[in-house]
Order: structure tokens, then C-alpha cells, then sequence
């Protein structure tokens, strides 16, 4: 296991997830120019891994209806990858029309979520995604993919690390490239964080997984610690803290990019991503929803001006 001092220079990708995980859940509706702006202040950040939007049933998740339009009008920064999520063969059609390259599938740890999320139980939606990664293989698109519930359901409770594991090695064999295991509900800790990781480091190589915390618990920044001790290098994080999951009550609070940065840039910690870049999108975003973002840093430069 690595060190606190031994983690300096070593470098960390970052997956800017707010335009999607963040928007989907708010109340506000967000115009398509606004998030335009957002992405394209997040690509002048450096951010080197963008989620855009998601191409889903509209009904569902309203706030992704413009998926096409905002793939059409923002500006593409080279270095920078431009994802979407997809949830099936209609989706991933779609994505590709709307010139993305890189697209995520969505799967569950468990049964009640996946068939509240997807309306799928977990056999039935590790079928439509080996069928989106055939295509997508063809049509010459990365796929990512999630692994919701990893550590909790808000339905079930406690999800077997041995079902992570199982479910994390389905995905890469059907073609994902990185698996991002998450926590959905925000109830890891650092002690869970490397139980998951014991099990799933005897199963599947680590460069294949990325970690997605909620922030939930305030557990999200020792979550990211202790991963990266464990040899982890791929993050998600969203801008200002924005996000959760409409389909999963009490999952605000996804782990703000903004207290990620700080923390990673104080150890010496490599993201290539601007700090203040990344906040002043935030604040760009922020001046359209109806409510303050929960990020602590943003809060702190607040308090301090």
C-alpha cells in the first residue's frame, strides 16, 4: 500500500460528471444554452473527461431531453473526452447520430434498483448492454460502464462485495473498458471502501475501475484516499457538488470536484485540471438553479470574500 508522501506526482484522471449526474436530478430546468456554457467552462478547466448528457426516455429524466442539441453546440477541447450514457440499442443510436465517441451503460448491484432505475432486473440489462457494446464496437465507440449500489442499496441495504465482483467481471467481458463502482447512496467508508477493493483487486486488474463517491455521509474525500492509497487512479466527481440519483431517495450529493481538486492538489497529486476554472463554472451553473451548491470549498471562498 502506497503512502500519503509516496502519492505525490502520481496522476489522477478526473470524470467531470455534472452536466449528467448533476442536472439530471434538479428541480430547475436548465436551458440548453446554459449547460453549453457549463461544459464549455468545464473544458476550458482542463477537465479531461466530460459526461455530457445521456440518452434516455425523456419522460424519465426530463432534464437530459436535450441530449442532441447540447452534443451539436458545445465546443469540443482536444484531450478532452465528450461522453454520454445510454441505456440501450435506441440510445446508443442516437448518441453516435449526435457525433459521441465515448458512451456508458448503467447497471445495478442490485435487483430492486436495477428494475426501479432501468425497469430491468440485472440478467435482463447485462443482455441489452452486450448488445450496445457489439454495436458500439462496431460503430468503433468506447463503452464505460457503472456498476450502481456497489456498496448499499436504498432499497435491499447491504450488497455483496462478491456480486460487485461477479457483476464488474460481466462487464469488462462483454467488451467495457473501465468499470466505475458506485456508490450510489453515499453510505461507503473507508474500511467498506477496501473491503470492495480486497475482492475486487483478487477478480479484475485495478486500471480497469474507476470509483464514484456520493458525498452523502461526508465520507467521500477518505473514500478517495484510501482508494488511491490502494493503487486507484480514476475518479468521478461533479462541479459544485451538484447531482444525485432520481431513482434512489436521499442520494444527494455527489463528491464536488472542487474539494477533490484541493485535496489532490495539497498532497501533489497530478489532475491537470484549474481549480478556479472549475469553480467559476460552477458558479456559472449555479446562477440558474434554486438553490446554493453543497461543495465545502466553494462555500469556504464564499465565506472568506
Amino acid at each position: 500500500m502506497e503512502t500519503v508522501a509516496s502519492l505525490r506526482e502520481t496522476a489522477v484522471t478526473l470524470v467531470e460528471v455534472g452536466p449528467r449526474d448533476g442536472l439530471q436530478n434538479e428541480a430547475s430546468q436548465v436551458s440548453t444554452a446554459d449547460k453549453v456554457a457549463f461544459i464549455n467552462a468545464l473544458s476550458d478547466a482542463g477537465c479531461p473527461v466530460i459526461e455530457v448528457s445521456a440518452f434516455v426516455n425523456p419522460a424519465r429524466v426530463p432534464q437530459m431531453a436535450d441530449a442532441t442539441e447540447v452534443f451539436a453546440a458545445i465546443t469540443r477541447r482536444p484531450g478532452t473526452r465528450y461522453t454520454a450514457l445510454v441505456p440501450n440499442l435506441r440510445g446508443l443510436e442516437r448518441a453516435a447520430a449526435a457525433g459521441v465517441n465515448e458512451v456508458a451503460i448503467f447497471a445495478a448491484a442490485s435487483e430492486s434498483f436495477s428494475r426501479a432505475n432501468i425497469n430491468q432486473s440485472i440478467d435482463e440489462s447485462m443482455t441489452t448492454y452486450a448488445a450496445v457494446c457489439t454495436r458500439a464496437r462496431e460503430m468503433g465507440l468506447r463503452v464505460r460502464g457503472y456498476l450502481s449500489t456497489a456498496f448499499g442499496c436504498p432499497f435491499e441495504g447491504d450488497v455483496s462485495a462478491d456480486v460487485v465482483a461477479t457483476l464488474t467481471e460481466r462487464l469488462l467481458a462483454m467488451g467495457v473498458f473501465e468499470v466505475a463502482v458506485s456508490d450510489t447512496i453515499g453510505v461507503a467508508h473507508p474500511g467498506q471502501v477496501s473491503q470492495v477493493l480486497d475482492v475486487l483487486e483478487r477478480r479484475v486488474p485495478l486500471s480497469s475501475l474507476a470509483l464514484h463517491f456520493h458525498d452523502t455521509r461526508g465520507t467521500a474525500l477518505a473514500n478517495v484516499l484510501t482508494a488511491l492509497l490502494r493503487g486507484a487512479t480514476t475518479f468521478d466527481a461533479s462541479a459544485g457538488g451538484l447531482g444525485g440519483c432520481p431513482f434512489a431517495p436521499g442520494a444527494s450529493g455527489n463528491l464536488a470536484t472542487e474539494d477533490l481538486l484541493y485535496m489532490l492538489n495539497g498532497m501533489g497529486v497530478t489532475t491537470n485540471v484549474d481549480l478556479d476554472r472549475v469553480s467559476a463554472a460552477s458558479a456559472l451553473i449555479a446562477a440558474h438553479l434554486d438553490h446554493a451548491l453543497p461543495s465545502r470549498y466553494l462555500a469556504a471562498r464564499r465565506s472568506a470574500r
